[in-house]
């Protein structure tokens, strides 16, 4: 995919040939990206802001929904151990994809979910599992799901920041962590 603005701080980013990159984002991100660590699997997180239209946007920029940034967890992942597809329905469970710019007690279009791909070959399962997942809803899913346009990584505080602040906010519950630590994808062969 061409012209995807991606800026992140080189030392953060986990190194591995064969990780594969997705974008979700699902409300606050910190929740979202301590959520994703627990998967077998995922490599690495790292949280910022995807799809906006300034550049180098700070977390206080953000913050007034003027950007048109959605807080976003970088997930790389394994595709030996984890897929696409089990990572995708993770993500469903963690999220309402019925509320649109709403996540939890979080208001404002930087909350509103989305799945942005780099890898046009990903989108076959992204359509899938949203097809799938769709079913069990009578409301239209909100969630976006186009190419990463951009990126731009939060800044250090936000990083891991529930493993910095164990007593932090997070808009999802605790359970959801243990279910995210016990879940595991069956691969095919």
């Amino acid at each position: 995919m061409q012209n995807v603005n991606i800026v992140r701080d080189a030392s953060s980013v986990c190194s591995s040939a064969e990780a594969k990159d997705i974008y979700l984002a699902g409300g606050c991100f910190w929740g979202t990206e301590h959520y994703f660590k627990q998967i077998e699997g995922v490599l690495c997180t790292e949280v910022g802001f995807a799809n906006g239209h300034t550049e180098n946007p700070t977390y206080k920029e953000v913050y007034t929904d003027t950007t048109g940034y959605a807080e976003t967890v970088h997930v790389k992942y394994n595709p030996d151990v984890v897929s696409l597809e089990f990572l995708l329905r993770m993500f469903f469970k963690a999220i309402d994809p019925t509320s649109l710019n709403k996540q939890g007690h979080d208001e404002g279009t930087r909350y509103r979910t989305g799945i942005y791909y780099t890898d046009e070959a990903d989108l076959p399962i992204i359509e899938e599992v949203y097809a799938s997942e769709q079913k069990n809803y009578q409301q239209p899913l909100v969630v976006e799901k186009v190419p990463l346009k951009n990126f731009y990584t939060a800044e250090e505080y936000h990083q891991d920041y529930l493993d910095k602040n164990p007593d932090g906010y997070c808009h999802l519950p605790q359970s959801l962590f243990e279910f995210a630590r016990q879940a595991r994808c069956s691969r095919r062969s």
